[in-house]
């Protein structure tokens, strides 16, 4: 069990795995109980196994290999550490040797094959891992650990070392922390300290440190799970094993690549369902970053739109700094369900009230104006020329007595008010230090919020250290940018898995009929004509217009006739994609002289610029709209992805799009256009009428639809323009561009 809340929880045997978990039953899948080989249309897993590693983080017995007792050499300092680790938790540890009959007085033994019993946890202190883990399958043991580096991080033939070692690993049923590794599981973690748990999962052991020393802070940490280059255990396993601790109260993490992106999206959304906030760092934003993160684990850092928007999907928060993950994942830890979302600004200042609201502001928080008589209470404690709207200025004087108290009361008896901000930017004995006191005991009789911001650059004050630090329901900041983006991301976290439904649920199984015909329609490796590529949409029931492929002038003159005049008409061919730079579009034809002049002129042109055409398309012009445009690709780490922005020729220049990776709803592709800059356009601007949005969210999910099932066969699929119509009218690809894998 891991905890009355959470369920029983049933083993794979095989390698130690959890295959059912949770407070509910694993998510139906018509009708049946969620299994591992559960697969989407695409051939995509809709489930992750949550792996069984309470012997890894609280082993019984621990064998040490390559143990020494030899001063000056590294393999001592890591034995002595391991040893007093051991001594602490009350750990079992054989020293292995082959030559010492003791390391530091502890009989130690020649080899694997000669431990004197069952064994949880081996850590690997030898340079070559490989022959030690085929010792330990021998012997079941069930963990190791490696802190051997120059594999992946290295380049090709360290890479080529790591595949050994993982294929190495997943015949011998041992679950494997590393390479490239190090002490960090392995720390001091305070055991006096209550109240839900941060657990630390890190790819550079350096950057959990700031994380870590929370604790100093009084702040309850769990576990440290520093995955190296993640051979075998990534940090989807850590995520979903965490997700699942009953003392886990938030998942913080720095990721510099990730091993698996379906799995790690798996992993995110098992913990959206368990509601755990999960904070993370996620480097590689930059050319320079994604270079350096590379290099440091040999695992792929991903494109970072995508990235971005993959963590977003499935409620993962993400933070630029370490200074942020330490205080949203204090936040998130510490802080009950928001019973409201109004946030407060509370201070001795107008000018500090003023400047925190701005921020607050800013960053997306809702300052409510306090009611006429909640001000008229504040306006006894608080002189009539300062405003208590909100911010509240007290002007100072009230906090040096008991009128200081009321105040604060009577800002959380605001029903309107889920969360208090009280900026202080530096220390006033002996006022702030009664402010201090009289924060921590508000926080004390509320299940609101109540965040502090201690702005002294010192941080010795006794209202600071001893006051502030030494409760656990008030969140005190050294910033207010960082406490009004903790409070955000609260906030944000709430309403997400507030009636959070799985993606992965509603994910289609079974192939469509569309596809067999759309795959009929591909040519690998090559790209299709226009012609070819509607004809893909058509297959999905994608609206294209009226038109036709002809060969001559006359028969462009009858397919006008036939179309409708006016009419567009375009070059067709498989080499073509950017028809309106090379003067291969002519539109507004309103007679048959100028269709006839308008097939010579395109056929011209395209025999100039040695452009092998299929025909030219003779189209119904289609006039009154926005232009957006929907795509599909294949990223590296994801898969299909989906994109949907502003389109037209300017669509390279505006670079107004939002991503998602499938499977997602409605509901996501109605977040895309919130997230579009351009957005009013569908609302309709200067005098034109709303645009249909509906019909481009059907759109954006039969997209969808043919991402998860052509995804690995198509290489970019972009319908440029889709013309949006007014609202009622639908949406109809005006163009479309195929390119197969």
């Amino acid at each position: 069990m891991l905890g009355s809340t959470h369920g029983t929880l049933t083993t794979d045997s095989r390698r130690g795995r959890v295959v059912a978990c949770g407070e509910q039953p694993a998510p139906a899948v018509h009708g049946r109980p969620a299994e591992p080989d559960d697969l989407d249309v695409g051939g995509r897993p809709l489930y992750c196994e949550v792996p069984d590693l309470d012997r890894l983080f609280r082993p019984e017995s621990l064998a040490v290999i390559g143990a020494s007792d030899t001063e000056g050499r590294p393999n001592t300092g890591i034995t002595r550490r391991l040893l007093d680790w051991a001594g602490r938790t009350g750990v079992r540890l054989h020293p292995v040797h082959p030559s010492r009959p003791f390391v530091f007085g502890i009989p130690c033994v020649p080899s694997v094959a000669d431990l004197p019993g069952p064994v949880d946890l081996a850590v690997l202190l030898v340079a070559d891992p490989l022959p030690v883990i085929e010792e330990l399958a021998r012997v079941k043991v069930r963990f190791a650990v490696v802190f051997a580096s120059g594999f992946a991080e290295t380049g090709e033939e360290g890479a080529a070392a790591q595949q050994r070692l993982t294929a190495a690993v997943e015949r011998s049923g041992i679950r494997l922390l590393g390479p490239n590794t190090n002490l960090n599981a392995f720390e001091r973690f305070r055991d006096d300290l209550d109240g839900p748990a941060i657990a630390l999962i890190t790819q550079s052991g350096h950057q959990g440190r700031p994380v870590f020393a929370l604790q100093e802070l009084g702040v309850r940490l769990s576990h440290w799970a520093p995955t190296g280059n993640e051979a075998d255990l990534t940090t989807a396993d850590f995520l979903s094993y965490f997700a699942e601790r009953p003392e886990v109260g938030v998942i913080a993490a720095y990721v510099e690549g990730i091993k698996d992106g379906r799995a790690f999206l798996l992993a995110a959304d098992r913990a959206a369902r368990r509601k755990v906030p999960v904070v993370a760092v996620k480097a590689g934003r930059t050319e320079a970053g994604a270079r350096t993160a590379a290099s440091h684990t040999g695992r792929l850092t991903g494109a970072d739109a995508v990235v971005d928007a993959a963590l977003r999907q499935y409620g993962v928060i993400r933070v630029d700094g370490l200074d942020e993950l330490q205080d949203t994942a204090t936040l998130l830890a510490r802080a009950r369900p928001p019973r409201a979302d109004g946030v407060a600004v509370y201070s001795i200042s107008g000018g500090t009230g003023a400047h925190a609201a701005d921020l607050a502001a800013g960053a997306g928080l809702r300052l409510p104006v306090l009611s006429g008589a909640r001000q008229a209470e504040l306006h006894q404690w608080i002189p009539q020329y300062l405003s208590v709207a909100n911010p509240v200025d007290s002007g100072g004087h009230p906090v040096g007595d008991e009128r200081g108290r009321k105040i604060i009361d009577a800002i959380l008896d605001d029903p309107a008010v889920g969360v208090l901000i009280c900026p202080v930017t530096g220390p006033f004995p002996p006022l702030s230090d009664r402010l201090a006191q009289d924060l921590v005991d508000a926080a004390e009789r509320t299940d609101k919020l109540v965040c502090v911001v201690w702005g002294s650059p010192v941080g010795t004050e006794r209202a600071y250290r001893e006051v502030l630090l030494g409760s656990s329901r008030v969140v005190t900041f050294r910033t207010v940018a960082n406490c009004v983006s903790a409070v955000r991301a609260y906030l944000d976290h709430h309403r997400f898995v507030t009636g959070y439904r799985s993606p992965f649920d509603e994910a289609p199984r079974t192939p469509s009929p569309s596809s067999r015909k759309a795959r009929a329609l591909l040519r690998p490796g090559q790209q299709l004509s226009e012609h070819a590529a509607k004809q893909l949409l058509r297959a999905y029931g994608i609206r294209v217009p009226r038109e036709q492929l002809v060969t001559s002038a006359a028969a462009a003159v009858r397919a006008a006739g036939l179309v409708g005049y006016p009419v567009v008409m375009k070059a067709s061919g498989a080499r073509i994609a950017h028809k309106t730079e090379l003067g291969l579009v002519r539109i507004g034809l309103t007679s048959a002289s100028q269709v006839r002049d308008a097939y010579r002129e395109l056929t011209d042109i395209a025999r100039y610029e040695d452009i092998a055409l299929d025909g030219v398309l003779v189209c119904q012009m289609v006039e009154r709209g926005v232009e957006m445009v929907v795509g599909a690709s294949h990223d590296e780490l994801f898969g299909p992805t989906v994109t949907l922005g502003l389109g037209g020729v300017l669509v390279e220049v505006l670079r107004d799009t939002a991503v998602r990776v499938p499977p997602f709803g409605e509901e996501q592709v109605r977040r895309m256009c919130a997230e579009l800059r351009g957005r009013a356009l569908l609302d309709g601007v200067r005098g034109r009428p709303p645009a249909d949005v509906d019909a481009l969210v059907e759109v954006v999910m039969r997209v969808q639809r043919m991402a998860l099932e052509l995804g690995d066969e198509l290489a970019e699929l972009d319908v440029n323009p889709l013309m949006v119509l007014p609202r009622g009218q639908g949406a109809v690809a005006l163009d479309a561009l195929v390119v197969c894998r």
